[in-house]
């Protein structure tokens, strides 16, 4: 029988068999705590009761996370640069993105958000979208004979309204 050619990352296939290992047999049973990571209270590592498994969720979970990544790059390489900042193109990308960075995250049990999957987004975003700013118009005073007619307008109007409304007052019919 001839060898079979080996396809994708030796690295992926590996953690697989790695995390079927360790999940049929029960020996990892890991358990997520509230408790901040370094300074930032919203991100939390995993624990674990063994750390040489912690460290096999971390290496498994980059893995999942580099090939989230690696798909999102696919799939913003059909987005032209014009449409870079359109919410209506790259939204799927980028959710794709993050559903992808969190549901591996709840797979193996790993606290969400981490650090990883912020270093990921924080990519995207330098990468693609950091000339994507809200642009608002600065607002400006008109020309100064734009200015001038707006505001010499309603003075002009009032005196001929209150003589408008005097002149019709005075016909002497009772108003009923």
């Amino acid at each position: 029988m001839a060898p079979r050619a080996q396809k994708g990352s030796g690295r992926l296939s590996r953690g697989l068999l790695l995390l079927w290992a360790f999940l049929g047999t029960g020996l990892c049973h890991v358990d997520t705590e509230a408790k901040g990571f370094g300074q930032d209270g919203r991100t939390s590592p995993p624990t674990a009761k063994f750390n040489w498994s912690v460290q096999l969720i971390e290496e498994m979970y980059s893995n999942f996370t580099q090939n989230c990544w690696e798909f999102f790059v696919d799939l913003m390489s059909n987005v032209t640069a014009s449409e870079l900042c359109e919410w209506k193109v790259i939204s799927r990308p980028y959710s794709l993105l993050q559903a992808c960075l969190e549901g591996w995250a709840d797979h193996l049990r790993y606290g969400y958000p981490n650090a990883l999957a912020e270093q990921y987004i924080f990519q995207s975003h330098h990468r693609y979208f950091h000339n994507c700013t809200l642009e608002h118009q600065a607002y400006s005073d008109p020309p100064e004979d734009v200015l001038l007619a707006m505001i010499i307008a309603p003075i002009c109007l009032i005196p001929f309204l209150v003589t408008l409304v005097i002149w019709r007052s005075k016909d002497g019919k009772a108003q009923p």
